[in-house]
């Protein structure tokens, strides 16, 4: 895996609200995730981690031009980030008040917004009015309105550059019409806070036990033949929302209502109004939405004055599109598309005996220190401040990855096939041994706790490990141990004999070996030598015998190999003993001893002429005919191969033949020419 590419530069930038952006980008090969970098000349710098395009870019400063960037990302690393763009907020929402002074009009007020140059306020009369105006003040009065309507206002700046700011709504209803007088006794219900009642026709009644140091809070209702005055605004709105997405809109019923109205305004800008005859409303409400909620109450009077809004904020969405994938080998990581509502997101992965939180903002999450070999059960809960947390997600199942093999163990059981062991203490898992050396990657798998590579070849060395594989992922492999085969043996090897007793071993390289031991035994005795060379020098070799070749290659950590090679043989011994005598005219007997079983020349090379005899196997003896006298000769008497070369390191003797006398004379160096003469 690589990082991925540089990002394009981000394609659009368009405020949503005073505080927010709306970030529109193309995605990137690779990613998994982008940052997006907000910073302006204030010194302003925050970093943003985003899902996809488009993004929103929240709790920003009203009307400030920011530069943004943005970076692509995944398990390898981070983009270079892109070119900066700009983009602006727009002003923020005017702080709205407002009032009805006379049943046909209302005043409207607000602070000045920084850097307005003017603004514009819109009128809206559920299902019949809407009106827009215009003005460069902070205040007006809006005439020509429905007695006792509720209204609902929305008044927002204009900037320098010509663009709408953030909008503030409120809700304003006019005053009553008089009521038309209708002759006829008037009947007066006073009732106490406390629920104490009493009724007259009078200006006064009497409440009764009425205890010592109690405070009342007393409303009076007047009734005609024209019914009752106007009831009492209804209170202590509440919202029950249910898991089918239905809320239901309760509230203290008021005396002297006939029905009730209630008026419920989304942050989407939709509306619509619920009509009871009871104390609540029920309606399809949106998870991750704000309503504005409030009651009038009803009868033939007319409505009740305003009661106070209700703000409530459902339940933020639970999220979509939710994958887990384990990205090491103790960390999942989380990724869900944001969902509507929430501010913060809390994720939970717990097993039967731990749970791992991870709280955020971003729709992505990373829970690392996981337990291997462990099944956990992550749940994504959305959260926002007014309504608090949504616990009804559903949960998703992944699994971490296997344990690290442990305790590994290698033990040989030939030349080319190692067996290896280790403790896996994973619930299901294969293993796979893998050897790696200068030849390539040997391997086994089993589900169990060993097995054999085979097929290693000599004079190698491997590093062996073990890893663990399940459908949750690869464990961390096992600790290393090495592993050195055996020294290969040499392919070839070269005994010449050097002289009677002494023979030169040389052989062909070995891949592994460091030094050599080579050995020639026989019944008669045995020679050995210990190099780190290709060659060595045996002594003490017995003529004429037949040896056993071997070899130990042995390696730099004391492995060793036997070598067995094709027999040599000493060549035959020899002769000792060697003697010249005159047998007739001019001719001489070579005599020796010998117990070799092989024919035998004597060569006698002097310095007019040069003569050769042979003898059978069995003999010891030959003779020479018309031999020149006067002479000296260099004698050899060789035992003959079963090739019929001679063997050529037997000795000369020096011998000098007189022309007098019965018998040939010896000397040494020609210096007692004359000590043997006719």
């Amino acid at each position: 895996i690589v990082a991925p590419d540089v990002m394009d530069p981000i394609q659009r930038v368009k405020p949503k609200d005073s505080r927010t952006l709306i970030v529109v980008f193309n995605l990137k090969a690779r990613a998994t995730q982008y940052i997006i970098r907000i910073q302006n000349s204030d010194g302003f710098f925050r970093e943003d981690t985003v899902p996809s395009s488009p993004a929103e870019i929240k709790f920003l400063t009203p009307y400030t031009e920011y530069s943004l960037s943005i970076l692509a990302e995944n398990s390898a690393g981070r983009s270079q980030p892109s070119s900066s763009v700009t983009g602006k907020t727009v002003l923020a929402p005017p702080e709205l008040s407002s009032s009805s002074p006379s049943n046909n009009s209302i005043i409207v007020s607000w602070a000045p917004v920084t850097h307005a140059v003017q603004y514009s306020l819109s009128l809206y009369k559920f299902g019949s009015y809407s009106s827009i105006y215009n003005t460069s003040y902070t205040n007006m009065t809006i005439s020509g309105l429905d007695a006792g309507s509720l209204y609902v206002i929305q008044v927002f700046a204009w900037d320098t550059e010509g663009r709408k700011g953030e909008g503030s709504l409120h809700n304003q209803i006019t005053r009553k019409e008089a009521l038309r007088v209708v002759q006829g006794p008037i009947m007066y219900h006073v009732r106490s806070d406390q629920n104490l009642t009493c009724n007259s026709t009078s200006s006064s009644c009497t409440l009764p036990a009425v205890g010592c140091g109690e405070v009342h809070t007393i409303q009076v209702t007047a009734f005609n033949e024209a019914g009752s005055g106007h009831p009492s605004s209804p209170e202590s709105l509440a919202v029950v929302e249910s898991p089918e997405g239905n809320c239901t809109l309760r509230w203290d019923t008021v005396p002297h209502a006939d029905s009730y109205a209630a008026y419920i305004k989304k942050n989407d800008g939709s509306e619509r109004t619920c009509n009871s005859t009871s104390n609540n409303c029920t309606f399809h409400c949106q998870c991750g939405y704000t309503y504005v909620m409030f009651v009038l109450a009803f009868n033939q009077a007319g409505g009740s004055p305003e009661c106070q809004p209700l703000n409530y904020t459902t339940l933020p969405c639970c999220p979509e599109n939710v994958s887990v994938s384990s990205v090491s080998t103790d960390t999942l990581e989380i990724m869900w598309t944001a969902s509507q509502g929430a501010d913060v997101y809390e994720t939970r992965a717990a097993d039967n005996s731990e749970v791992i939180l991870c709280n955020d903002t971003a729709p992505v999450c990373a829970l690392s220190d996981l337990s291997c070999d462990r099944e956990y059960t992550v749940v994504v809960t959305p959260c926002n401040e007014f309504s608090g947390c949504n616990r009804a997600c559903r949960a998703h199942t992944k699994g971490t990855a296997p344990c690290m093999p442990t305790n590994l163990v290698l033990n040989p059981k030939n030349s080319s096939c190692i067996s290896v062991s280790w403790t896996g203490n994973n619930r299901a898992a294969n293993y796979t041994v893998t050897a790696g050396g200068d030849d390539g990657i040997h391997s086994c798998t089993t589900s169990g706790s060993n097995c054999d590579i085979t097929g290693l070849p000599c004079g190698s060395t491997y590093e062996v490990s073990v890893t663990a594989t399940s459908a949750a992922g690869h464990s961390l492999p096992s600790y290393t141990d090495s592993l050195e085969t055996e020294p290969c043996c040499p392919m070839n090897l070269t005994v010449d004999q050097v002289t009677q007793a002494m023979t030169n071993v040389s052989w062909s390289h070995a891949k592994g070996a460091h030094s050599f031991i080579t050995s020639l035994t026989s019944p008669r005795g045995h020679a050995r030598c210990h190099t780190q060379d290709s060659h060595c020098l045996l002594g003490c070799i017995t003529c004429g015998t037949s040896y056993t070749v071997t070899m130990e290659a042995v390696s730099h950590s004391g492995h060793k190999s036997n070598c067995t090679y094709q027999g040599f043989s000493s060549s035959a011994c020899c002769p000792s003993g060697v003697r010249l005598y005159r047998t007739a005219s001019n001719s001489l007997r070579v005599l020796w001893r010998s117990g070799s079983s092989h024919s035998s020349v004597a060569d006698l090379v002097g310095i007019i002429n040069n003569y050769t005899c042979t003898a059978s196997p069995g003999e010891n003896s030959c003779d020479i005919d018309n031999i020149q006298c006067g002479d000296v000769y260099h004698v050899v008497v060789a035992p003959l191969t079963a090739e019929g070369s001679k063997v050529l390191f037997c000795p000369k003797r020096f011998y000098s033949v007189t022309c007098s006398g019965s018998k040939v004379g010896t000397g040494e160096c020609c210096r007692n020419l004359n000590a043997l003469q006719y």
